[in-house]
């Protein structure tokens, strides 16, 4: 949606002179005067950062010296001299003393909303190396944790990131946490419950096992603790949806720091997925008043996410009737910029799924057998696909595996006789073992595809059930991209693996998993240019944003960031550790680390006070 000029209305101010014609002549010039200092003022740049190497991601790869900014947009990159040149007198001039900037980064596939309502109360294992380490994190966490509430690790590491190799144990997390709850989340695979949070939850010998669910027990019946995905996560998020919730106070504070970590790891956009236990508006009510107090520091156009098997065609029909696809509090009613403040960050609904229908979840729990979709999921995502196209709603859908990509390209293309998509946007989530076959289906149908670096955490256990040779081109990155598909590029943090995007482009730069085994064949390895495009273009062109993003160009979104090391030429183990020194979105700072602390607002404490971000942070570094 076009952004239209602040400048006085021509029209208006005709109507105001006509009564009285002797006053036209000076309105005239009052107009002309204001719209030319109006240019004048779009023209002289409110930020230039200079003394840096640029990387600009045209297409000929340019390396620029400085930027300059105005009005959320990018003015011109050059050499120091031609951006010192065009300083006005409110100029803020930052000197990046020779650190690399790169676009923002733009993450396809996360559960920024989500997460943000959590964050304060969950101790993050991502990022640590040692499981002596976790646990004794565990163990201090569950010593400063007040009755009532839990200590929780809500997924974003595996056991391979650990020297160890191995994972904890029920007797490591019962000694760690005592009588405190604790709920530890591993992957798509089991969650751990200690004896407080078996007795809390009041599970027993007599709890029955969810649907695709297992209560792990003992040889006298009686619960270990172990819940386990057979192969369905709901048991594992339905448990974590029993634990208490922050006030909205809390979850307040709580959003504003996620995206603060997400700002200090150098993103600057999240398309958000939805999720378990996501229910649209109630749960979206803490980022909508963000957004309606322009404090949103996090560009998040969502999907709504079916929750209830069975309801999903009523839920869509509902969504469809009440909910316009790209209006939200980010945009005026008149689409306008009012009185000279910039746009508010975009927030809006942007289509259906991740979840289409219950019945079509492939959860990628690879210590599992894929799991076998009903008989009865074409029927039900013929109907919510049918009533999506129809009204003509985006889509995406989560599919892991070929065989669900078969079972769902059959639907589309069904509906694509009867409804035609002539260009609709749409494309898949995930998609690890998609075959060459369904991926010329996909490109036909005009889909794309969002990836993720899911095999990072869990490419041992995908080798040990279906060979080293088959793991080689999973995800088959070069292929999708050799065949003109749309790729982008994302974490599907937080639950599973971690939030942190550069975890993800040293698994795509380096073909290894987080544990340092390269599983991916030499052939399906990109070079680290290449990489970061995913992470920045590629995720754009999945909504066709690509014309005004992803490239720092004349105007283009003044999205980017200031490197803590040179992502082109650190070693590959060093990409884990980078994050953003200075973050820029819509030409604000909106993230300073001490270095550059002047040009941020400090950041608040995390509240209540025993969160953990208080004492450890977010993603930990190696």
């Amino acid at each position: 949606m076009g952004r239209a000029s602040v400048r006085p209305s021509f029209s208006l101010l005709l109507t105001l002179a006509l009564p009285n014609m002797k006053n036209f002549t000076l309105l005239l010039y009052t107009y002309f005067l204001l719209a030319t200092m109006q240019g004048i003022a779009q023209n002289s740049p409110t930020l230039i950062v200079h003394n840096a190497k640029i990387h600009t991601l045209d297409h000929n790869n340019s390396v620029k010296q400085a930027i300059a900014v105005a009005d959320g947009k990018i003015i011109k990159t050059g050499t120091n001299s031609e951006i010192l040149k065009l300083k006005a007198k409110n100029t803020t001039l930052i000197d990046a003393k020779g650190s690399t900037i790169i676009p923002g980064l733009f993450d396809s596939h996360m559960h920024i909303i989500r997460g943000g309502r959590f964050y304060n109360t969950e101790l993050r294992w991502d990022g640590v190396r040692s499981l002596k380490k976790a646990l004794s994190m565990l163990k201090e966490q569950a010593e400063r944790t007040p009755s009532g509430q839990w200590v929780r690790v809500v997924g974003g590491w595996n056991a391979y990131q650990f020297e160890e190799k191995r994972l904890p144990t029920l007797d490591e997390i019962n000694e760690a946490t005592g009588n405190v709850p604790a709920f530890i989340l591993h992957l798509y695979g089991h969650a751990y419950l200690n004896k407080a949070g078996i007795a809390a939850l009041k599970i027993d010998a007599d709890t029955p096992n969810p649907s695709g669910g297992l209560i792990e027990k003992d040889t006298n019946g009686n619960p270990t603790g172990m819940l386990i995905a057979e192969p369905n996560a709901y048991i594992l998020y339905a448990t974590l949806s029993k634990l208490p919730e922050l006030s909205n106070e809390e979850k307040v504070n709580s959003t504003k720091l996620f995206m603060s970590e997400m700002n200090r790891l150098g993103v600057t956009a999240i398309m958000d997925a939805g999720g378990g236990f996501q229910n649209y508006p109630d749960d979206y009510g803490i980022t909508t008043k963000l957004c309606e107090e322009n404090a949103l520091t996090v560009r998040m156009p969502y999907y709504l996410f079916a929750q209830k098997a069975g309801n999903e065609l009523a839920d869509y029909t509902k969504w469809i009737s009440s909910v316009e696809i790209g209006d939200g509090c980010d945009v005026p009613s008149d689409g306008a910029k009012r009185f000279g403040k910039m746009p508010k960050m975009e927030y809006h609904v942007q289509g259906g799924g991740e979840n289409l229908v219950m019945s079509a979840g492939d959860f990628e729990n690879f210590d599992k057998p894929r799991p076998e979709l009903s008989p009865a999921m074409e029927g039900q995502l013929k109907a919510v696909l049918s009533l999506l196209i129809k009204n003509r709603w985006p889509f995406r859908i989560h599919a892991t595996y070929n065989e669900s990509i078969t079972r769902f390209l059959n639907v589309i293309e069904e509906i694509n006789q009867e409804t035609p998509l002539d260009g609709l946007l749409w494309f898949f989530d995930h998609a690890e073992t998609v075959s060459t076959e369904n991926l010329q289906r996909i490109k036909t149908l005009q889909g794309g595809i969002a990836i993720q670096h899911r095999m990072a955490y869990q490419g041992e256990n995908f080798i040990k059930r279906y060979g080293k040779k088959a793991a080689a081109n999973t995800v088959p990155i070069k292929k999708m991209m050799e065949m003109g598909i749309k790729v982008g590029m994302g974490t599907d943090g937080t639950r599973v693996a971690s939030y942190n995007p550069w975890v993800g482009l040293y698994w795509l730069s380096t073909g290894k998993t987080l544990g340092g085994l390269k599983y991916m064949s030499e052939e399906n390895i990109l070079d680290r240019t290449t990489a970061l495009k995913l992470f920045t273009q590629g995720s754009a062109t999945l909504i066709n944003l690509d014309k005004d993003r992803g490239i720092l160009k004349e105007n283009y979104l003044a999205d980017f960031i200031l490197l803590s090391d040179d992502y082109f030429t650190t070693s590959e183990d060093k990409i884990l550790n980078i994050e953003s020194k200075l973050t820029i979105v819509n030409g604000k700072v909106v993230y300073a680390n001490e270095e550059y602390r002047n040009y941020a607002a400090p950041q608040p404490k995390a509240i209540p006070e025993w969160s953990p971000v208080n004492y450890y942070g977010g993603y930990q570094k190696n």
